[in-house]
Parts: C-alpha cells; structure tokens; sequence
C-alpha cells in the first residue's frame, strides 16, 4: 500500500476540491457519479489512491461507525492503524438512491470481513457515513452460497420504489411483529436463496434454522426498521434489535424478482457498549 498521507495534507486537498457535485475524475476529466466516488473512496483503503479523499466533505463528514472517531481525523486514524500492504477492498455490488450510496463489499480490514456501508452526499460530496460488518466465514452456507456471490446486475429501476415498500412491510410485518403467516405473500417458498451463512436456501431452510436457535436458546428479535434504501431489483434494510441478548444491529439486503423476495443477504453486528463509542453520533443516527 502506498504510504497514506498525513491529516494535514488530507485536509489541504480536501479544501482545494469544489464543494459542488460537478467533480471530475482525475483521469478522465469526465464528470463521475456519486457511486463512482463512494466506490473510489472504499477502494482507497487498499490503494492508498491520495485523489478519492476530495469526494469527501472535509468541513462536515459525519462517522456512525462506533469504533471509528468522528470525522475525517478518525478514518485517517483508521487507515494509519492497518499494517502496510494487508488492507484488501473488493466492492461486490454498489447502489444509489437519491443521496444516498450504498455498498456491498468484501474486506480484509482488520481481518477478512464482509459489510455494508452507506454513504450520503450533499453537493457531490460525501457527508455522512454508516455501515456494518462482519466476520468472513471460510466455509459456505448449507445450500453451498458465500455471504457475497450471486447476481449484482440491477434491474427493474422503474419499480424502485414499490419494491421499497415490499421491503418495508416484510420487515415490520414478518422480522418486527412476527406474523409468519403473512411470509407467503412476501416470499415465494422454496424458490428464495440464502446468503446468511448459517441457514439453507427456502422457507424450509430458514424454519429450520429458527427452530435450531431455539432449541439452543438463542433468539433473534427485530424491534426497529430505521431505514429502507434501494436501486431497482436491490433494497437494503437497516434494522435495530438483538441477538443473543445482545444489542444488534441488522443490515439485509433483498433482491426481488416478480413482486417477491428471491434472494437475502445480511450482515449482523452487536452494538458496542457505549463506554467503548468513539463518536456520539450513535449507530443509527440521521437515518
């Protein structure tokens, strides 16, 4: 990796760079998307590329990270931290919603780690920051799936937001209050593929994969969606609750084919204790 800049400088370029979304790219000249930044941006982590930095407001770049410090002092602080040459970055399907970007990408930061990370811009540049993340498992998923493989082109932009609101009423309806009589009407049987690393494809896969987790005590309970995102076929949830009684904090993403789910995948994080935040932004703050 190539030497990361110090804070001062970061901020020297930050300033220079036009508080507007009419940025170019320093290799084409050509006006770029706020997916092409947000992807440049994760992509830096490896690279150590000093350009993607002026896609971020320098001024007002808000951290819901916990472990990370607010602003851009703590992702520099971050990025200092990692040993030379271990960070890998592979964004595996990226989505954008009005202002708001989001990701899907395979890690090895800090160990090999799946996450989610979501981004909203104001004027062109990044302002705001959440995401979630995981450990990577070696093996695959009993019906033979990765946390991250299966399809990643977008379709069906026109019908953005109704699959929006399929998603929304699924989780209220389903993760939120339990009515698993409704999963019929959400879901299309055997027929739905799972990423979840510890349960089969099917509603036959999911059921037993409950069933399982009761058995040994273990309960996984929505109280809260505080955010629905998507780009055509593709809609990420944000949802808060807990996992082994442990303060949770669920990040799903649902590919929907024929006005069903047809595909999740999820990234679950405990919430760390609020003696250990390094920002008091909170995990789901602004969303």
């Amino acid at each position: 990796m190539k030497k990361l800049m110090s804070i001062t400088v970061a901020a020297t370029l930050l300033s220079v760079a036009a508080c507007t979304s009419n940025i170019t790219s320093p290799e084409t000249g050509m006006n770029i998307s706020n997916t092409e930044k947000a992807v440049a941006l994760l992509d830096s982590i490896e690279s150590g590329d000093q350009q993607a930095v002026k896609y971020v407001n320098h001024l007002q770049y808000t951290q819901h990270n916990l472990a990370v410090g607010d602003g851009l002092a703590g992702f520099w602080a971050v990025l200092k931290a990692l040993p030379k040459g271990i960070a890998k970055v592979d964004v595996v399907r990226a989505f954008s919603d009005g202002d708001y970007v989001f990701t899907h990408t395979d890690y090895n930061f800090f160990g090999p780690k799946v996450g989610f990370d979501i981004f909203r811009f104001e004027d062109g540049l990044i302002v705001e920051h959440w995401d979630n993340l995981a450990v990577k498992e070696d093996a695959p998923n009993p019906s033979n799936h990765t946390q991250l493989d299966g399809p990643v082109e977008i379709k069906d932009i026109e019908k953005t937001g109704e699959n929006k609101v399929l998603v929304a009423d699924f989780v209220d309806s389903i993760l939120v209050k339990g009515e698993f009589a409704k999963l019929s009407s959400f879901i299309d049987g055997d027929d739905y593929i799972q990423h979840n690393n510890a349960i089969a494809d099917g509603v036959t896969g999911l059921g037993a994969a409950l069933d399982e987790m009761a058995k040994q005590g273990i309960n996984m309970v929505y109280t809260e969606n505080h955010f629905v995102v998507g780009e055509g076929n593709f809609v990420l949830s944000v949802s808060e609750g807990s996992f082994a009684g442990e303060p949770t904090s669920f990040y799903d993403l649902f590919r929907i084919e024929n006005g069903k789910i047809a595909e999740h995948w999820d990234v679950i994080e405990t919430i760390l204790p609020q003696d250990e935040w390094k920002n008091v932004n909170g995990k789901f703050g602004n969303l």
